[in-house]
């Protein structure tokens, strides 16, 4: 196994073809292929399943990526620091379900490196692309949520996957509301309640199961259903639609300057928000300040329900 292989690997499965990742790479379709198949069967298991219209990464493949896109970093970094010269490119991904908390921790760890030239990313996306990220490794950390209803099969999920959940916050179950939703001056709010109310939710895509759901309550029968995938969607629904949506309650004034609430849920139920990592990784530093970060979030919340 070679870091050129590794490389090759890396932009075969970016541009989905062998035919156009060789005209990337300036070589030749049979000597790519060749480097391939030689790793492959180094490794004993395919890395691509070919295909008449390319190739896609198998399962084992898929993970092997993860692994390969980490041991290229590094052995850039090397090369940057120390034959290059060159000034450091500090890197960092995260996934996570749709909480506008982890947005504004993420903008508070930005701004830690804001004298630094950085590559950050986080991805706000459906709950098994958060679990597919960090098993592959593209992202550090991710987040997501566990309740009585999910929390038997995304422990096993995240077992099997050799990630590990810690947990950040619990929290109570709300429903985020426009300001002049007939509900706003409400308490408490009963499901019942909600019924005659478009509920929102966040778009799974193909994994679209009750355990990947995103909200609280997503095996109860509702009469009116929105489905989005960005959370901007959401506001705007809310406010012109008199939807809804259920959440942690965590810091909503930070949603369109105040003009969504949010209010209880009567609901024996309980949210635990935590992150998750792949066990066999240590955090890098940029890392461990977000985590940092998030738990700092996380004790706020608390403080603020003590109170």
């Amino acid at each position: 196994m070679t870091l050129q292989q590794l490389r090759y690997i890396i932009i075969v499965a970016e541009k989905g073809s062998i035919n156009e990742a060789a005209k990337y790479l300036y070589v030749s379709q049979p000597s790519l292929s060749n480097s391939i198949k030689e790793l492959e069967e180094e490794l004993g298991f395919p890395i691509f399943i070919r295909t008449n219209r390319g190739v896609t990464l198998s399962h084992k493949g898929m993970e092997f990526l993860g692994y390969a896109r980490q041991v290229i970093t590094q052995a850039d970094l090397l090369e940057e620091k120390y034959i290059k010269k060159t000034k450091q490119i500090k890197s960092f991904c995260a996934s996570s379900q749709h909480y506008p908390f982890v947005s504004h921790a993420f903008v508070e760890l930005v701004k830690e490196y804001e004298e630094d030239d950085y590559n950050f990313t986080l991805s706000e996306t459906t709950t098994y692309e958060v679990i597919e990220n960090v098993k592959t490794l593209y992202s550090e950390i991710g987040i997501l949520y566990l309740s009585k209803y999910n929390e038997a099969v995304i422990r096993k999920i995240l077992s099997e996957n050799n990630l590990i959940f810690e947990e950040l916050v619990r929290a109570k179950p709300h429903v985020f509301l426009y300001k002049e939703h007939p509900l706003a001056k409400e308490e408490l709010i009963d499901l019942e309640d909600l019924r005659e109310y478009p509920k929102i939710s966040f778009n799974q895509g193909m994994y679209n199961a009750f355990y990947y759901s995103e909200e609280v309550f997503s095996n109860l029968p509702v009469e009116r259903s929105i489905n989005v995938s960005d959370r901007a969607a959401v506001v705007n629904f809310m406010m012109g639609l008199n939807a809804y949506t259920f959440s942690s309650g965590i810091f909503p004034e930070y949603l369109h300057d105040k003009d969504i609430i949010s209010i209880p849920v009567s609901a024996d139920e309980e949210i635990i928000i935590g992150t998750i990592v792949h066990e066999d990784v240590t955090l890098s530093s940029i890392g461990e300040k977000f985590y940092e970060i998030l738990k700092e979030y996380a004790k706020r919340h608390n403080e603020s329900i003590k109170k």
